[in-house]
């Protein structure tokens, strides 16, 4: 997943607000591990056709699909949109071959 931090131009989502969120929404529903990686985000504003940058946060998790995956993972979305007025969060699921 990936979070933009920006809000209406500047920074929003400060660190001690990504932690209490990340502790809050992502960490219960994905108790058995995760990393989190700090990096520099860049997507296209549909409307005015600018290139906007801003600091972000990529969140890694690895799991079994099962049947609530994709309800968690909505949840989530659902909850920093609302909380910090984004428009979208980045999801990528795909299947992967993974042993620790």
């Amino acid at each position: 997943m990936m979070f933009g931090r920006n809000i209406g131009g500047v920074l929003g989502v400060t660190e001690r607000r990504w932690a209490r969120f990340l502790e809050a929404e992502i960490v219960p529903r994905f108790p058995d591990g995760l990393s989190v990686v700090d990096a520099a985000g860049q997507w296209r504003d549909a409307k005015s056709g600018r290139l906007i940058r801003e600091p972000s946060k990529m969140v890694v998790i690895v799991t079994p699909q099962d049947a609530g995956l994709q309800e968690r993972i909505g949840a989530i979305v659902d909850s920093y949109k609302r909380r910090f007025r984004q428009d979208s969060v980045g999801v990528v699921i795909r299947q992967a071959c993974v042993s620790f």
